[in-house]
């Protein structure tokens, strides 16, 4: 694997998962506890949303010339990274709305992720994880996609963002004052959307 692939895979991994450090440092605020298996279970899903659509993409790309598989992969990552950066203001156009579809619900829940802890008891179970890990798993599905209908390394591309989702929602929230948690989640999530753009522009060149 050449230098690049291994930078990108890295890059893919980190930025399917920067949502993780917002939710994070969230809950090292409120002091609610993410056990290590329930951490685990989050990270696993990220790692397969990540390989099924890294698969599909691979498959899409058997039936294509590769400068089309380029433009496509470029097309979708660049589009979710601007997704992600227009999140906070859909947020707050959306903010008094209490009903939704799962789409918006997901969204609230990166928003609001105390709302994961549904029996209050300060700690997320291993069932409460699993909304969370769907939640937090979106970005890696654009990530993956883009991987295999660029020639990346699927499997690769899927434990970079197995073990970026695990380490930084373990790591940010025990980094969790106040301050952090206000400032770094938006943070976050503009880097995020930046970095897929980046990602996706500098696959055409």
């Amino acid at each position: 694997m050449s230098t690049y692939s291994l930078m990108a895979v890295l890059a893919i991994g980190l930025a399917s998962n920067l949502d993780n450090a917002g939710v994070g440092i969230a809950y090292g605020v409120q002091k609610i506890r993410i056990p290590w298996y329930s951490n685990l279970a989050i990270a696993i899903i990220s790692f397969l949303a990540t390989l099924v659509s890294g698969m599909f993409g691979s498959l899409i790309s058997i039936w294509m010339e590769p400068w089309i598989g380029q433009v496509i992969g470029t097309v979708v990552i660049v589009a979710v990274g601007i997704w992600v950066l227009l999140q906070p203001f859909r947020e707050k156009s959306s903010r008094p709305e209490t009903d939704g579809g799962n789409g918006s619900n997901f969204t609230r829940l990166l928003s609001n992720p105390e709302e994961a802890d549904r029996d209050s008891s300060q700690s997320i179970s291993l069932a409460e994880s699993l909304l969370l890990g769907i939640a937090l798993a979106m970005n890696a599905l654009a990530g993956g996609f883009n991987a295999g209908i660029t020639n990346l390394n699927v499997w690769l591309t899927s434990l970079s963002v197995g073990f970026f989702s695990f380490v930084l929602l373990a790591l940010c929230s025990l980094f969790g004052e106040r301050y952090a948690a206000e400032k770094l989640g938006n943070r976050a999530t503009i880097v995020s959307g930046l970095l897929l753009i980046v990602i996706g522009i500098h696959q055409m060149f």
